[in-house]
């Protein structure tokens, strides 16, 4: 059963990952502007997280090490005026609270996909959660 996890968690890291980093180069090309230090940034992030599944697949003790980071990387959602934060790489299922009143809790998700937001300024209204889908990852990341 553990091998069967941890190669899922790879494969959804590798998939992810390469599909962030094709999508992070192709905002580079105009490089430049404002946009182009975000996507490096998420080029880096990328990187480490398929390498991370690669390692991850191999059965390397390193893997398991590095995809325990890949995946507290996806944990936090953030989406404030102030700053804005989301990482998801193979897939994610979000529990969220938008944070004006009345507050509200919130669940989204979708598999086969990648996504990375960072930025300076965000939406009016706040949301704060976390990625279902990181948190169990890394949870049986744990199980030795």
């Amino acid at each position: 059963m553990r091998n069967f996890l941890f190669r899922l968690i790879g494969i959804l890291e590798v998939a992810g990952g390469f599909m962030g980093m094709v999508h992070m180069l192709q905002r580079l090309l105009p490089f430049g502007t404002h946009d182009s230090l975000v996507a490096v940034i998420g080029l880096v992030l990328y990187t480490f997280v398929l390498v991370a599944g690669v390692l991850l697949i191999e059965g390397s003790e390193r893997g398991v090490s590095l995809s325990s980071w890949a995946q507290l990387l996806q944990l936090p959602l953030i989406a404030t005026p102030i700053l804005s934060y989301a990482l998801y790489t193979g897939g994610y299922v979000n529990v969220y609270a938008t944070v004006h009143l009345p507050m509200q809790l919130s669940i989204d998700w979708h598999f086969g996909s990648w996504g990375f937001v960072l930025a300076v300024a965000g939406p009016s209204a706040s949301r704060l959660g976390i990625n279902l889908l990181a948190l169990l990852s890394w949870l049986a990341l744990r199980i030795r």
